[in-house]
């Protein structure tokens, strides 16, 4: 079961849902429905995350809505 945050939204320029997964570097996914992107974000992550045990690679713990927006935030706040 995923419990990686993942943001969904209209992307006008590819005329698509997109639906990104922010904790998995370029991990996303997109579709024609709000729903054929979340199910193919799905596929996806799953994907992801066996290519990352294949090359040894660290696999991210999800860390929930709160802690991600906070340090995004954060980090905003720091550039301004």
């Amino acid at each position: 079961m995923n419990k990686y945050e993942i943001l969904l939204y209209w992307s006008q320029e590819d005329e698509a849902f997109i639906a990104e997964v922010p904790e998995l570097p370029g991990c996303m996914a997109d579709g024609e429905t709000y729903q054929a992107a979340l199910h193919n974000v799905e596929i996806i992550i799953a994907e992801w995350i066996e290519t990352a045990k294949a090359l040894g690679r660290e696999i991210p713990k999800p860390k929930g809505k709160l802690v991600f927006n906070h340090a995004t935030m954060r980090s905003s706040l720091q550039t301004v």
